[in-house]
C-alpha cells in the first residue's frame, strides 16, 4: 500500500519564449468547449437559435471571469487589492473564487433570460448541468497547479505537493481536496444529465438548479473542513469563508426544490 503520492507535476504543458500553455488554462477552456456543445444540444431540443447559443456563451464567459475575479478580491483579499487596484486586472497571477463565479453567472443569466424573454430558471436548469462539468475541469486544473489542497493526512492517498512549498521545506502528505471536489462535481453532473434526459429534456422548472446548488455547495461546505485556509484571517473564524458563502447558496437550492415541486403540481 502506498504511504503517499508524490506530486511534482509542472503546471506548464509547454512554453515558447515568454508564452506558456498551462494545464489550468487548457482545462478552463475545455469547460467552455464542452459546455458549448452541451448547451447547443439543449438549445436544439428547445428549438432555440444559434444566435441565442452564442449570446449565452458570451454572457457565461464574462459572468464567470468577472464574477470569479471580483469574488476573490472582495471575499478574500479586499485590503490588498484596494491598496493595489491595478492588480485587480492581473488575472494571470491567480485569484478566482468559485462563489464569485456563481454569483456572476446568475447575474449574467438573468440579463440573458430577460433579453431573450425566457424563463430564468429554465435557463439556470440547463446551465447547472454545464457548470457541474466545468467544476470538475476547474478542480483538475487546481490539482495540476498544486493549489487549494487539504490538511496534512496519513491516509495512503495523501499527496505531497512539492511545488507548493519552498525548496528545503519538509513536504508532508495532504488531502487532495481538488480530487474530492472534482469527483463530487462529476457525480452531480452525471445525475443532472441523466435526469434531464430521463425527463426527455423537460424537467420541472427549477429542479436541476436546486439539485446543483445543494449538491455543489453542500459538498464544498463539507470538504472545507479538511482544506487548508486560503487566507490568514480564516484561522480565526468558526467557519471559513468558503463555508459561509456556501450556506446561502445551499438554502437557495432548498428553495428551488420547493419552487420546482409547486411548478410540478400546477
Amino acid at each position: 500500500m502506498l504511504a503517499f503520492i508524490d506530486w511534482n507535476v509542472a503546471p506548464q504543458i509547454f512554453s515558447i519564449g515568454n508564452w506558456e500553455v498551462r494545464w489550468y488554462g487548457l482545462l478552463f477552456a475545455a469547460s467552455f468547449f464542452f459546455g458549448y456543445i452541451l448547451m447547443g444540444t439543449f438549445f436544439k431540443i428547445a428549438k432555440l437559435s444559434e444566435n441565442a447559443l452564442d449570446l449565452i456563451s458570451t454572457y457565461m464567459l464574462v459572468g464567470t471571469v468577472v464574477g470569479a475575479r471580483l469574488g476573490h478580491i472582495f471575499f478574500y483579499e479586499p485590503a490588498y487589492y484596494l491598496a493595489n487596484p491595478i492588480k485587480m486586472l492581473y488575472i494571470w497571477e491567480g485569484g478566482l473564487a468559485s462563489h464569485g463565479a456563481a454569483i456572476g453567472i446568475l447575474i449574467a443569466l438573468g440579463i440573458f433570460a430577460y433579453r431573450e424573454k425566457l424563463n430564468y430558471f429554465w435557463v439556470t436548469d440547463r446551465i447547472a448541468i454545464v457548470v457541474a462539468l466545468a467544476g470538475f475541469f476547474i478542480r483538475t486544473g487546481n490539482l495540476m497547479n498544486s493549489e487549494i489542497f487539504g490538511h496534512v493526512t496519513d491516509l495512503p492517498w495523501g499527496f505531497k505537493f512539492y511545488r507548493a512549498f519552498a525548496p528545503g521545506v519538509e513536504v508532508l502528505p495532504h488531502h487532495p481536496t481538488q480530487i474530492y471536489e472534482g469527483l463530487s462535481y462529476l457525480l452531480i453532473f452525471a445525475y443532472l444529465i441523466w435526469y434531464y434526459y430521463q425527463k426527455q429534456g423537460k424537467p420541472a422548472i427549477g429542479y436541476l438548479t436546486g439539485i446543483w446548488m445543494i449538491g455543489t455547495w453542500g459538498a464544498r461546505f463539507l470538504i472545507e473542513y479538511i482544506k487548508e485556509d486560503q487566507v490568514d484571517f480564516e484561522s480565526t473564524m468558526a467557519l471559513n469563508m468558503g463555508q459561509w458563502l456556501s450556506i446561502p447558496l445551499i438554502l437557495f437550492g432548498v428553495y428551488m426544490i420547493y419552487y420546482s415541486s409547486k411548478q410540478h403540481t400546477k
